[in-house]
């Protein structure tokens, strides 16, 4: 008896390739970059995928605040480029909001502003590098966003019980700060609004598992190579420009939309 239309034909190759196909030979998924006939098609399709980074890169946990960036040259107008909208979280990016930029840093096709950083990044790498069609950057520099702007509490009195530890911690802070480390503790940020003293504390925390794991690595080389510290007037004119109070609620601001779209508003009842 002949297979039915619903049969699926497997070869050794298919499936070793994770690929399988109907008894018509047509591939149910392609291992192959696929064959488009015309650019609009090709731009359609590099376009979806780049909406689908921005959502693998959410679930790995690749985002931060209105940083990152990713941009894919236009097939079309190869001196543009598309990049992510300014301020949305990585996990609410579809393709509708996905931005065209042209050199001149002028918004072409989109509805959203674009992160000056990003662009002046991107821009420079696909004009000096035709071949490269992608490109994902994700800044490792929120550290400085601390600088001269966190304080160790050291005297740590046990589980709070009374008004002293809190008096205590609270003498630690300075008007400057944004983070206090407890030492034996844990961490509590602060801020002038709930959305700043919250992105304080998701940023700090991951530049506290970086530092683990780069003192980890130090010390598995045995101080072989030590790190190299940023110097004092970087550092500073880093912290003036992307750790200022507004910056902490901006960077707030992905989280919170995407929240409502995960919950549809729920935690607003």
């Amino acid at each position: 008896m002949a297979p039915s239309a619903a049969t699926s034909i497997h070869t050794a190759a298919d499936v070793a390739n994770g690929a399988w196909r109907t008894n018509q030979g047509r591939s149910k998924r392609s291992t192959h970059h696929p064959s488009l006939c015309t650019k609009e098609e090709e731009q359609r399709y590099c376009k979806e995928h780049l909406a689908c980074a921005f959502r693998v890169f959410a679930d790995r946990g690749y985002d931060e605040g209105v940083a990152g960036h990713m941009s894919l040259r236009d097939p079309i107008r190869p001196d543009h480029f598309w990049i992510n909208p300014y301020a949305m979280h990585f996990a609410d990016i579809k393709v509708s909001d996905i931005v065209l930029v042209n050199e001149d840093a002028d918004i072409v096709s989109g509805n959203h502003a674009v992160n000056a950083a990003g662009f002046s990044i991107h821009s420079e790498i696909h004009k000096a590098h035709p071949w490269i069609n992608g490109c994902l950057s994700r800044p490792h520099s929120d550290s400085l966003r601390f600088y001269g702007s966190h304080s160790v509490n050291i005297d740590y009195g046990g589980v709070v019980l009374s008004s002293e530890e809190g008096k205590n911690i609270a003498a630690t802070l300075s008007p400057q700060d944004k983070v206090c480390i407890l030492q034996n503790h844990g961490l509590l940020s602060v801020g002038e609004t709930i959305d700043e003293a919250a992105y304080w504390f998701i940023c700090f925390d991951k530049c506290c598992q970086s530092q683990l794991m780069i003192d980890a690595v130090v010390r598995a080389q045995c101080d072989a190579s030590q790190p190299k510290e940023v110097d004092h007037e970087t550092a500073f004119f880093t912290e003036q420009r992307i750790g200022t109070r507004h910056r902490g609620w901006l960077n707030f601001q992905p989280y919170y939309t995407n929240m409502l779209n995960k919950t549809k508003g729920e935690f607003l009842l």
